[in-house]
């Protein structure tokens, strides 16, 4: 760690920088609001964002703590958080969803995972804003057994042929690639016989297709494989192996970046979410006892999330292996505290949220509409429950007829059982 340079000098380089090319967040608004109800946005909407990216990548400002041989600055996470504390006040690049899970999710995973080859080949890429990830992970028969999927991929020489459907994926109109979950051994156990891939998403054979949502957004697609030709070279892992590559992508998301410096949570809530009052004084409520109560449950609920987020960072980070429900924390509280906060905020305002009436009523109604996305994306409330009761307390796990099974077996009883009922 000899040759990181001083924090604060970093940190004055950073303010110059960012003062001499980027502009304040008030004044470069991007326009690409997620959760914003305006539909599917293009390929073509993420082209500033893109460049915006590169810019930040050829002054040395992307990936900052990722190793430096694939693209990085192999600083320290110090040095991350003090460049992500510096561009606060700047509009940095809005790339969506996929934005989120690529330099997310994603990015930690190949790091873990990928070869030197691969990692050499994508990861510059990644941070220069030129390949954006999504996952290709959920199927339309296989949501929260995520061990339960069915898109094949078939040896064919020195490729594989992919064949399947996935859904509610994030982004993919407008990704480049998708970390794809496929089965390549049919006689295997339902957790094994699993193998990753880097499918690209322009490739011969892919059909992208959005799905609209209760909120007019689109961001959610299905995609459909169809025989689509992917090098061994874009293998993530080994060969069915793509478990413990599963494991990983599940500990990161359902942590939901908390383990990164970008993303950690206020030491303290120091003040109220200025939107619960904007919201109340909206609706003349501002003095309302009862709206009152509700602000202050809500304040209350957000800070104790915010330090259990902190204490999940420190678990993570003390650990090597850390147990694999600690994550399921954070997630469960997400899927719990989100829709009884998005229910509040709708009774501080009474009326006015429901029909959308001005910006603060349009957001209270859409984060009343999206309230219930965290408890089922990403592993529903009851797969934390299991997790935390099974990987963190020790309980006994549920009875399961499939353990140890062929899968091709397992697929065969489920046949007959559903023939057969």
């Amino acid at each position: 760690m000899g040759d990181q340079p001083d924090l604060e000098d970093y940190r004055r380089q950073a303010r110059t920088w960012l003062a001499a090319n980027l502009k304040p967040r008030d004044q470069g608004q991007s326009g690409l609001v997620r959760g914003d109800g305006s539909g599917a946005h293009t390929a073509e909407d993420y082209l500033p964002e893109r460049a915006l990216q590169k810019k930040l990548h050829q002054a040395g400002y992307a990936g900052i703590n990722w190793p430096r041989e694939y693209g990085g600055q192999g600083l320290s996470d110090e040095h991350a958080r003090a460049f992500a504390e510096e561009a606060a006040g700047y509009r940095t690049p809005e790339l969506g969803h996929a934005g989120g899970t690529t330099y997310g999710p994603v990015s930690k995973t190949l790091i873990r995972h990928g070869s030197p080859e691969f990692l050499a080949r994508h990861l510059p890429r990644i941070l220069s804003g030129d390949e954006l990830f999504v996952q290709l992970f959920s199927e339309p028969n296989a949501g929260s057994d995520m061990a339960g999927i069915t898109t094949k991929a078939v040896r064919d020489g020195d490729d594989w042929l992919i064949t399947g459907s996935k859904i509610w994926t994030s982004g993919a109109s407008y990704a480049d690639f998708g970390m794809c979950l496929t089965r390549t051994n049919w006689d295997a156990p339902k957790h094994r016989g699993l193998t990753w891939f880097a499918v690209p998403l322009r490739a011969e054979g892919v059909t992208i297709q959005p799905i609209r949502e209760i909120t007019g957004d689109s961001e959610f697609c299905q995609e459909f494989l169809d025989e689509v030709r992917v090098s061994a070279d874009e293998v993530i892992g080994e060969v069915d192996q793509g478990w413990t590559v599963a494991q990983t992508m599940l500990l990161v998301e359902r942590s939901s970046g908390r383990d990164d410096p970008l993303n950690m949570p206020p030491a303290q809530a120091a003040e109220i979410d200025p939107f619960l009052l904007e919201v109340a004084r909206a609706a003349g409520r501002a003095d309302d006892p009862v709206a009152r109560q509700a602000i202050a449950r809500i304040h209350t609920t957000d800070w104790a999330r915010g330090e259990l987020g902190r204490r999940i960072t420190g678990l993570l980070r003390s650990s090597d292996k850390p147990a694999a429900g600690i994550a399921s924390y954070w997630k469960l509280a997400a899927g719990v505290h989100d829709p009884l906060r998005a229910r509040l905020v709708m009774e501080i305002g009474q009326g006015m949220p429901l029909v959308w009436r001005g910006d603060d009523g349009r957001r209270a109604a859409l984060d009343y509409l999206n309230s219930r996305v965290w408890s089922i994306a990403g592993g529903s409330n009851e797969m934390q429950r299991n997790a935390i009761s099974e990987r963190v307390l020790g309980l006994p796990r549920e009875p399961s007829f499939d353990r140890g099974k062929p899968f091709s077996e397992v697929l065969h009883n489920a046949r007959r059982w559903l023939e057969n009922p």
